[in-house]
C-alpha cells in the first residue's frame, strides 16, 4: 500500500494527457550494494582459491566414516539434551509459578545457577564428577538394599555431554515455559477451577496445551544453538562431529580442512533444523483456538456452558428491550 505523502494520480498537462512520474535513482545505494558484493566476492575467492587448502582431502574427509559417525552422535547429544531441558523445564517453570515460596525459590536458584556458570565449566564438571562422588549408590534409607555404580564407567563423555547440556537448557527453557504459562488467558483457569478443577488439573488440561503453541516455536531456537553447542564436547571426547575431526587432524595436520568439513555439516545440520524450525512456527504461530492436539472433553464442555450462558444473557437482554418496548407504546 503507498505511502500518504506518495502521489498515486498521474499528472496532467494543459492539453489533458497525462505526465509520466520518472521513479528516483538511487545511485548511491547501487554504489553501495556493489562495492559490497565486490568485497564478498574477494573474500570468497580468497578462501576457494587458497594454496594452503587442499580441497582434494576435504572431499575425502566429508563422507569419511569417523566424520559421520560424529554427526550421528551429534544429532543424538542435540535431541536428547533438549528433551530432557523441555521436561525439566516444564517442571521448573511450574515451580516457579507454584503457591509455594519453596518450590518457587529452589527453581530461582536452579535457574540462577545453570545460566549463571558456563556450559564448558559444566561440562568439565560433569565428566570429572568421580573425583566428588567416585561410587554412585542407589540405596533404600537404613537398610543394605541397593545398587552401586563406579562413576567413571557410567560417567562417560557421551553422558556426561547431555547431562551438562540438557541440564544448562533446562534453565533457558524454564524461563521460555514459564512466557508461555503466563501468555494463557487467566479466565480460563478461573473457569476451569469454578469448574472443580485442581491446580494441577487445570495445569496439565487447560494451561499447557495452550501454552505448547507460544513454547514450540523457540524450541526451535534453542535446538539450532544447541547443535553449535555441541562442539564444546571436544573437551570431554563425547565422539561428536567435533571430537572426530580433531582427533583426524592431530593424526594427519589437516587442521583447516578438518574444521571446513565440520563447519560444512553443522551448517547443513542448521540447515534443516531451520527449515523445520520455520513449519514449526508455520504451524504453531497462527492466532488459532484450536489446541495442540485439539480440545479435550473437559475444555469443551467449558466452551459449551461459556456458550449457554451467553446465549442465555442476550436471551434475558432482548426480552427487556421488548417489554421496555411495550411500555413505552403504551
Amino acid at each position: 500500500m503507498p505511502h500518504s505523502d506518495q502521489r498515486v494520480a498521474p499528472f496532467t498537462g494543459a492539453d489533458g494527457r497525462s505526465i509520466p512520474i520518472a521513479p528516483r535513482r538511487h545511485v548511491g545505494r547501487w554504489v553501495v550494494g556493489g562495492l559490497a558484493l565486490l568485497f564478498f566476492a574477494w573474500l570468497v575467492s580468497a578462501v576457494v582459491f587458497n594454496d594452503n587448502i587442499r580441497w582434494n582431502r576435504v572431499a575425502e574427509y566429508l563422507f569419511a566414516p569417523k566424520i559421520l559417525s560424529g554427526v550421528v552422535v551429534t544429532i543424538g547429544i542435540s535431541l536428547l539434551a533438549t528433551v530432557i531441558g523441555l521436561v525439566l523445564g516444564v517442571v521448573l517453570a511450574v515451580m516457579r509459578l507454584s503457591k509455594n515460596p519453596v518450590l518457587g525459590w529452589l527453581a530461582t536458584l536452579y535457574i540462577w545457577f545453570f545460566r549463571g556458570t558456563p556450559v564448558l565449566v559444566q561440562l568439565i564438571f560433569w565428566y570429572n564428577l568421580a573425583f566428588l562422588f567416585p561410587y554412585l549408590t542407589l540405596q533404600v534409607p537404613f537398610t543394605e538394599i541397593g545398587v552401586r555404580w563406579d562413576t567413571n564407567q557410567v560417567m562417560t563423555g557421551f553422558t556426561a555431554a547431555m547431562l551438562g547440556l540438557g541440564l544448562n537448557l533446562a534453565a533457558y527453557f524454564a524461563e521460555t515455559v514459564r512466557a508461555g504459562i503466563q501468555a494463557v488467558d487467566r479466565g480460563q483457569s478461573e473457569a476451569a477451577l469454578a469448574g472443580g478443577m485442581t491446580s494441577m488439573q487445570n495445569m496439565r488440561i487447560i494451561v499447557l496445551p495452550q501454552a505448547l503453541r507460544i513454547i514450540i516455536p523457540p524450541t526451535g531456537n534453542e535446538f539450532i544453538s544447541m547443535l553449535k553447542t555441541t562442539s564444546l564436547i571436544v573437551v570431554v571426547a563425547g565422539n561428536d562431529l567435533m571430537t572426530n575431526a580433531s582427533q583426524i587432524y592431530k593424526q594427519n595436520n589437516l587442521i583447516i580442512e578438518l574444521l571446513i568439513v565440520a563447519s560444512l555439516w553443522y551448517m547443513l545440520l542448521t540447515a534443516i533444523a531451520t527449515y523445520l524450525q520455520s513449519r514449526l512456527e508455520r504451524r504453531f504461530g497462527v492466532d488459532a483456538v484450536r489446541l495442540v492436539r485439539g480440545p479435550t472433553w473437559t475444555q469443551s464442555m467449558l466452551r459449551r456452558v461459556s456458550g449457554n450462558r451467553d446465549v442465555t444473557t442476550a436471551t434475558r437482554a432482548m426480552a427487556e428491550v421488548r417489554e421496555n418496548t411495550k411500555e413505552e407504546v403504551r
